[in-house]
């Protein structure tokens, strides 16, 4: 049996789907993030019979954690401070996709343009539209 510290201050990343604890790291930038960070694959779940975690300690939480909502609708955000939970919750989904997704439209600005950040603005219906193009793409759950 593995067995990992737990954390005094930090973030834990819980019920990340298996398999997909790797692109969150990624997504999060992670590979530069100057505290410890664990990531655990495949690890045995009751509600889910397997799930990824990522622990990320220190009082520097990583930018971008809103994304979360968007990317698992599973994943609870855990806070630990001095050893103890302070919060947990599960991520609600954004109103706004930073480069995290790419427009799809061949003719958009973000194809044919370079440096061009992609955005996609939350809409009534519930998916996500490029903020130059209006172009559709599905919400991931």
């Amino acid at each position: 049996m593995l067995n990992v510290e737990s954390i005094q201050n930090g973030v834990v990343i819980d019920h990340i789907t298996a398999g997909r604890g790797m692109e969150i790291y990624r997504l999060l930038h992670l590979e530069n993030h100057e505290q410890p960070v664990a990531l655990l694959q495949s690890v045995r779940s009751k509600k889910y019979g397997h799930k990824d975690l990522i622990k990320i300690e220190g009082t520097e939480l990583p930018a971008r954690l809103e994304i979360l909502g968007y990317l698992d609708s599973k994943i609870t955000l855990i806070y630990i401070r001095n050893g103890k939970i302070e919060k947990k919750f599960r991520p609600e989904t954004p109103k706004l996709l930073r480069n995290v997704v790419k427009c799809t439209n061949p003719r958009c600005i973000t194809s044919i343009e370079d440096n061009c950040e992609h955005i996609f603005k939350l809409s009534p219906s519930g998916k996500y539209r490029c903020l130059y193009c209006d172009q559709e793409i599905s919400v991931k759950k």
